[in-house]
């Protein structure tokens, strides 16, 4: 019998550009493996600019985890190795061939393999990465027994993909995905739906995996919010967590043997003229998806969503675990006695402007800041939107002057810098707040570890 929990506080940001329930097939020229999506990854790289590769040849390790290996997401030419600042590793662009060509790892039965043997097929293959862990949301540690395996199978962030949608057709694929994960952990496996409006939970056998539903706005969808409902974490204890698709992935590893990294992204923003779904490879150019396709002015490419999306040029690669790309407008203007204007097309957390009154109204929003960095002052706003039992300004504080101890009395242990998006949103302060959380982790993870 699943259980259904409702999450008060939060916020949903509607917008302009939601993807139509349409499906493009695209096969862009390049794609990229992007150390910079892995958080406390060190690469040292194993191939050269010119080798011919494979889908599932590896590119490049983790130096203080040599285990952990990542791997072309198709076959065909190294084209370039760009680093930034420092020489730091930043993509390895891929030239696609004409045919995709994969490294064959094996199919097999996860039933009939053991907890190390599922484990090890995983890294080889470079599908291991897939594998989040909480706190610090870095690669999960093959070596660790988490108490539990989280699966978010619904997203409720600003034009967020509809998972019901891509999963259409993938049960096959997603049982072998969640047989291989009940194999590597003595803990529980959860898997969060929404509630009304998710058939994943068709797929399984409610015997093995704990269903939860979920009501309630944006951060309802993220993992941190659904743990907190669920089973917290302490000091010592470990998380994993993975989207739907990250499933899919792993599944289709053990039923043929190869790492088949296709992936469905949903292109989405106010500056697309046909927001749709397009079927490709993970790690794609966005050239594809946005040519011909967007209206006249300056963009803003995000991979992800507005809140904690990453930006990235016209012709820049989707993020190694994103599942949307959004287009808005930028908004390098300046605007004269803007805040004393009625503002019903504006929208605002607060009541200042009259588009309060309208909140099933979609909005047209730019990147312009409204405004410099101020005073970080205490309004007693943040928690109306922060669904923990958690001071949050308190906890900001207290990783700017670097205080572990009361970071961690204050609870970080259960947090991620996207929890803290939407506080960053409604900010008057203006203050990058998810880059503080950010570095507070990192922190607290360079000193734990």
């Amino acid at each position: 019998m699943s259980q259904t929990i409702k999450v008060r506080k939060g916020l949903d940001i509607q917008l302009v550009g939601e993807a139509t329930k349409s499906l493009i097939n695209i096969s862009p020229q390049t794609y990229a493996s992007k150390p910079i999506d892995f958080i406390g990854v060190f690469p040292k790289v194993l191939v050269q600019a010119g080798d011919e590769v494979k889908a599932g040849t590896p590119l490049y390790f983790d130096k203080f985890r040599e285990q952990i290996l990542f791997t072309s997401p198709v076959s065909g030419k190294v084209k370039e190795i760009r680093r930034g600042e420092k020489r730091v590793l930043r993509e390895i662009i891929i030239e696609a061939g004409k045919t995709n060509e994969y490294v064959d790892f094996g199919s097999a039965d996860p039933h009939e393999l053991s907890r190390e043997q599922i484990i090890g097929k995983m890294v080889q293959s470079g599908v291991w990465p897939l594998l989040r862990q909480r706190p610090f949301s870095v690669i999960a540690n093959p070596e660790d027994d988490p108490k539990a395996i989280v699966i978010s199978t619904f997203d409720t962030s600003p034009l967020a993909p509809d998972y019901n949608f891509i999963m259409q057709g993938t049960e096959e694929a997603f049982k072998a995905g969640i047989c291989a994960l009940r194999r590597i952990t003595s803990g529980k496996i959860f898997m969060n739906v929404l509630d009304g409006k998710s058939t994943c939970d068709e797929f399984l056998d409610p015997e093995h995996v704990l269903i939860h539903r979920f009501q309630g706005p944006h951060p309802t969808g993220n993992v941190s919010t659904q743990i907190a409902k669920l089973d917290p974490i302490n000091k010592g204890e470990v998380i994993w967590y993975l989207r739907p698709q990250e499933v899919l992935m792993i599944g289709r590893l053990f039923l043929t043997g190869k790492y088949d990294a296709s992936k469905i992204y949903a292109l989405t923003g106010s500056m697309v003229k046909k927001p749709a779904y397009y079927k490709t490879i993970a790690g794609a150019c966005i050239t594809e998806m946005v040519k011909g396709n967007l209206h006249e002015g300056k963009s803003r490419f995000i991979s992800g969503n507005v809140l904690t999306g990453t930006r990235i040029a016209s012709d820049g690669y989707a993020s190694f675990y994103d599942s949307q790309i959004t287009v808005i407008p930028e908004g390098n203007y300046f605007e004269f006695f803007g805040w004393a204007m009625p503002g019903l097309n504006k929208f605002s957390f607060y009541t200042q402007f009259f588009s309060w009154m309208s909140p099933k109204k979609k909005f047209n929003l730019d990147t312009n800041f409204h405004g410099a960095e101020r005073a970080f002052v205490m309004t007693g706003k943040y928690e109306k939107v922060f669904p923990f039992d958690i001071y949050p300004m308190q906890l900001i504080k207290a990783i700017m002057v670097e205080d572990i101890d009361l970071m961690e009395n204050l609870g970080i242990y259960e947090l991620d810098a996207e929890d803290f998006a939407l506080i960053e949103f409604i900010d008057t302060s203006k203050i990058e707040i998810q880059s503080i959380v950010r570095d507070g982790l990192e922190l607290l993870r360079k000193e734990t570890t």
